[in-house]
């Protein structure tokens, strides 16, 4: 029998997000800039011989408050995804995948999809079905938006629904700490309440990332770069939890360069000046609000094993 393979992959965070309006199908064009950051998932694969695919949850997984609570059956995205790679390859095996999940759940940092993305990357190499990264992107877009990204890391900006990436070579990290929180959001109602918040005015179908973003997060310049990150969320976010906009505020008091809200919230992420910078934010805000903080810094690479 095959020795179990473990797979590891990153949360994001999207530090610019422009929405436009509604397509036919529902899903929202989007221009991100997509970065992933410190704080992984990891899915470990054991091989079962009786073709069954299955899921379970580590005691090791410190974003999961209510184990009792956490969806095990085959709506979960590493069964779908370990699912869709025997399909699509006629493997027959089974499989048990374990998750740790670090990840805030429904955070707007792209857990779930992190996860699809290990076990991706995992169950191709236990069953050595041999597909490239590019195949399993592809497979995972099927699966979400995000999981492309997940696969690959690093930076990009993502355009369509998030899934056609443009990666970006970055020589230099930047820090941020992520104020989490005790609940999550739900991102089909979060965009329904944009759309709902726009009303009637008609919203423009963005092409591409502004250039002076990417220039700035490129060159490094910390000067420039808070000025011009934003999310077309965060509104809509802080209307389903208003207490969002306390936490925006108190980041910024505190002293972070920026911040923002990650994807659909309601995690908000602060930029900071530094390691040390970032350490001292995290003190801060922990001593003063009892915000339970994650210090994590970006980019790093996708789904790999371990």
């Amino acid at each position: 029998m095959s020795q179990p393979v473990t797979a590891r992959a990153p949360g994001k965070i999207n530090i610019y997000f422009r929405v436009g309006p509604p397509r036919a199908d529902g899903y929202h064009p989007v221009a991100s800039l997509y970065l992933a950051v410190s704080l992984f998932e990891d899915v470990a694969a054991t091989p079962r011989e009786d073709g069954e695919i299955t899921v379970g949850l580590s005691e090791a997984s410190t974003a999961v408050e209510d184990p009792e609570a956490f969806p095990l059956g085959e709506d979960n995205l590493v069964v779908r995804a370990a699912r869709l790679l025997a399909e699509h390859t006629g493997h027959v095996a089974g499989v048990h995948l374990d998750i740790t999940k670090r990840v805030p759940i429904a955070g707007g940092m792209g857990g779930g999809s992190a996860d699809a993305a290990a076990a991706l990357v995992a169950c191709n190499s236990l069953w050595g079905t041999g597909l490239t990264r590019a195949e399993l992107g592809r497979l995972g877009a099927r699966l979400g938006a995000d999981v492309p990204f997940a696969l690959s890391g690093g930076a990009a900006v993502g355009l369509g629904v998030g899934d056609e990436l443009s990666p970006l070579l970055l020589r230099s990290r930047t820090d941020w700490v992520l104020a989490l929180a005790s609940y999550g959001l739900s991102t089909p109602a979060v965009y329904q309440q944009l759309d709902a918040l726009r009303g009637d005015a008609e919203a423009a179908i963005p092409q591409d990332v502004d250039p002076d973003v990417v220039h700035a997060l490129v060159d490094h310049d910390l000067l420039m770069l808070p000025g011009l990150l934003g999310n077309d969320l965060t509104a809509a976010a802080i209307h389903l939890a208003p207490e969002l906009q306390a936490v925006l505020d108190m980041g910024r008091s505190a002293g972070a360069l920026t911040a923002l809200v990650s994807g659909s919230g309601p995690t908000v992420a602060l930029l900071a000046d530094g390691p040390g910078h970032a350490r001292q934010l995290a003190t801060q805000l922990g001593d003063e609000s009892g915000i339970d903080t994650r210090i994590v810094h970006g980019p790093v690479p996708g789904a790999r094993l371990i």
